[in-house]
């Protein structure tokens, strides 16, 4: 039984249509947004329409399913929301070829010891902080984090939520209890440029990096670009030029090789080209794979922006929006993966993840692992994100051949 790849990419395509924007060529479907519903409307009618009885939980996240009732289940998926001006196959990819495995088991009339679930989670590209879906379904929401977070625009997510006709304290419900899941596994492209570079078919991933964001506010004072001396302003914009030019240093003597540090939203206030900027808004974004490593870094930014801020006559604040801890895939899942990439002779290695992913919560209430795909170039969270078909069909295949053995086991 091999997975039908005309019917994958069609689905896939079709998916991508929801939130395409002509002018940049992205998707756009952020966590919450009409275009982000849209296609959680659109997975739920499909599933429907398939007879794998949809629901969606208190946290918007959609679940499919086939096999018998009262078993825990082999979950797998992904997210279906982007970050701005995203690509195709960014999360969809893991949703689509959950869909695909719900309708080989279904044509093919496999019987099953324990049902397959699809899980399609929500916000997991952290607009308002954190993986929303997969938090809810480890059992990790707050009643405070549910009505105090916020994207960095000032829109609440309490707000969005509601928007989409969801009670923010519903998603408190949507925790599963550790006996409902036999597994958790996910396909994602790897959104980085090792497995293209090396002509690496499959990466089976054994840990997935943790992750900080914070939102950094410098002040200082807006004044007249031509009457003000250049010694005497207290420019936010040239705070934060400093910052950026001492990240690689900050990396060098306190992080790793697997260490990251990105500036990766600017706003300048009051925004006139004849102005100093008297506010420097911006998120900073840490990862590591070491957790003592991340406090690290976080430590040494503080200090840097400190000394910043006092020497440029500025104000320093800034705002933890999440952070997730760095987690290892589960060794079971990792051999079961190893085990069949061999079987199907296929080209691959062991991995770490440096971005975040649903798996990262997961890890926390069943065994759970992922595999990638490569990424053409190195490239993803753009518009020219891509990942050949017959990379997708191998990773798609390599999915379905685990995820029937679990199921199929007592």
């Amino acid at each position: 039984m091999r997975i039908n790849l005309e019917r994958v990419k069609n689905t896939l395509l079709e998916l991508s249509e929801i939130g395409f924007d002509e002018h940049d060529k992205g998707v756009h479907r952020l966590g919450f947004s009409d275009a982000d519903w849209a296609a959680r409307k659109w997975l739920m009618q499909l599933l429907q329409d398939e007879g794998f009885s949809p629901r969606m939980d208190g946290a918007g996240n959609v679940f499919g399913r086939f096999g018998p009732e009262g078993r825990p289940t082999v979950t797998v998926g992904s997210h279906l929301d982007s970050v701005p001006a995203g690509g195709i196959f960014d999360g969809s990819l893991g949703v689509v070829a959950a869909l695909e495995i719900l309708r080989l088991c279904r044509d093919h009339d496999v019987t099953l010891e324990h049902p397959v679930e699809l899980v399609a989670t929500s916000e997991e590209e952290g607009r308002f902080g954190g993986m929303l879906g997969a938090q809810a379904m480890a059992g990790e929401l707050t009643p405070e984090f549910l009505l105090n977070a916020h994207d960095p625009d000032g829109l609440r997510l309490a707000d969005a939520m509601q928007h989409c006709g969801l009670e923010p304290m519903n998603a408190l419900d949507a925790r599963r209890k550790p006996d409902s899941m036999r597994a958790f596994l996910e396909l994602h492209i790897e959104q980085g440029p090792v497995l293209d570079q090396s002509n690496t078919t499959i990466g089976i991933v054994d840990n997935i990096a943790g992750v900080f964001k914070w939102i950094v506010y410098l002040k200082g004072k807006a004044d007249h670009a031509g009457t003000a001396p250049m010694n005497m302003r207290s420019d936010a914009f040239m705070g934060l030029a400093n910052f950026a030019h001492e990240i690689p240093r900050i990396i060098d003597e306190h992080g790793t090789d697997r260490s990251r540090l990105t500036v990766g939203k600017v706003e300048l206030k009051p925004g006139s080209p004849h102005t100093i900027p008297g506010e420097a808004m911006f998120t900073l974004v840490g990862r590591d794979s070491s957790a003592e490593v991340m406090r690290e870094l976080c430590d040494a930014c503080r200090v840097v922006l400190s000394a910043i801020a006092r020497r440029k006559k500025l104000m320093f604040e800034y705002e933890q929006t999440s952070w997730l801890d760095p987690v290892d895939c589960h060794p079971d899942i990792i051999d079961l993966l190893d085990r069949h990439a061999k079987n199907s002779d296929v080209s691959y290695r062991h991995m770490p993840s440096g971005a975040g992913h649903d798996t990262q919560f997961m890890t926390q209430v069943t065994p759970a692992g992922m595999l990638f795909v490569p990424s053409v170039g190195g490239i993803s969270h753009a518009p020219d994100e891509w990942t050949h078909w017959e990379d997708v069909e191998t990773g798609c295949n390599l999915l379905l051949d685990a995820v029937l053995e679990l199921s199929r086991k007592q």
